[in-house]
């Protein structure tokens, strides 16, 4: 599959934006007071948001989980908005009730966050139900951890969104650990995909930390979506370079494993190549992470001159 140039540098871009934006919070969740709530990163990550969002079209839905900052940011969320949501101001995408965990954003099509470890998968089939019953040209890519994938949620899922050939495309981000408990300690089979075998469905494996490749497996899974042929299960390999929480110490990661995969940064590797393609210059680079870091200035400003909500509003948008 050939994939455009502007393709290329959009995928680029949103990675790129990821890493600015989780880099600030990063520092700002360091200030006592200044976001309440647990903060999960997915440095080293991006890829596998910013090249199945990439793939998609603007009414296609993702579901997704705790870690969700490079989906909704790769599926067009505004950065400013979704910051003042992270620091629980009444400017951000939820009128701060959501916090960094529960976002959504519907105007991208992006309605649900769950911290539920599994939560996103039944979502998600209840959603490219709907597109199937209303006869409409859509897919819904559910995203999830390799620990999510041991759960009974993961397995019902998938059985039924095989029985009734939904429209929907479940992505597995293995990053090699689930909270702080390695892969080989939860799962005997060397490859998550394997387990699409029985429910009848396509298993692909990517590469996890090659944009591209996600983003060319995200389109075919697509087309075979759109056209009938019902759900594809996308493992994507790939690994946590920060702790599960921004508390998280890591000790139960070797140093070494964490610089070998650090190596493997999704960002240099796609940049790297399209600099020897001569599609973006150094310089142009370089004004496309200056971008990116304005950008995320701005946000951050916006959220930390927003207000909080008010205590009245407490129960606005609240369904019984």
């Amino acid at each position: 599959m050939q994939i455009s140039a502007d393709k290329k540098i959009e995928m680029l871009q949103t990675m790129i934006l990821t890493r600015k934006f989780e880099d600030a919070l990063a520092e700002l969740c360091k200030i006592e007071g200044k976001i309440p709530g647990m903060m999960i990163l997915c440095t080293g990550q991006e890829a596998v948001g910013s090249g199945a969002c990439a793939a998609l079209e603007p009414l296609d839905v993702i579901i997704t989980n705790h870690r969700s900052h490079n989906h909704l940011l790769a599926k067009g969320a505004d950065p400013g908005e979704l910051m003042a949501e992270i620091f629980c101001k009444s400017t951000g995408c939820n009128k701060g009730k959501s916090g960094t965990l529960h976002l959504a954003v519907p105007e991208v099509c992006a309605p649900c966050t769950t911290t539920v470890v599994g939560g996103s998968l039944p979502i998600a089939v209840g959603q490219a139900f709907a597109q199937q019953y209303r006869q409409q040209d859509r897919v819904t890519v559910c995203f999830f951890g390799d620990g999510a994938a041991d759960e009974g949620s993961f397995h019902e899922s998938l059985n039924l969104a095989s029985l009734w050939q939904l429209p929907v495309i479940f992505v597995c981000e293995n990053n090699l650990y689930a909270g702080a408990q390695r892969f080989d300690e939860h799962a005997r089979v060397k490859d998550l995909a394997q387990r699409a075998s029985a429910y009848a469905m396509p298993g692909r494996i990517v590469d996890g930390n090659d944009v591209l490749a996600v983003y060319q497996a995200t389109m075919e899974a697509r087309q075979s979506a759109v056209t009938g042929g019902g759900p594809t299960l996308i493992e994507c390999k790939t690994y946590r370079c920060r702790g599960h929480g921004e508390t998280d110490q890591q000790l139960y990661q070797p140093r070494d494993e964490i610089e070998k995969w650090q190596k493997k940064c999704p960002i240099p590797r796609l940049s790297d190549e399209l600099v020897s393609q001569g599609l973006i210059t150094p310089d142009g680079l370089k004004e496309m992470e200056t971008r990116a870091g304005d950008i995320v200035d701005q946000a951050v400003r916006f959220a930390e001159e927003s207000p909080y909500p008010l205590p009245e509003e407490a129960l606005d948008d609240v369904f019984a």
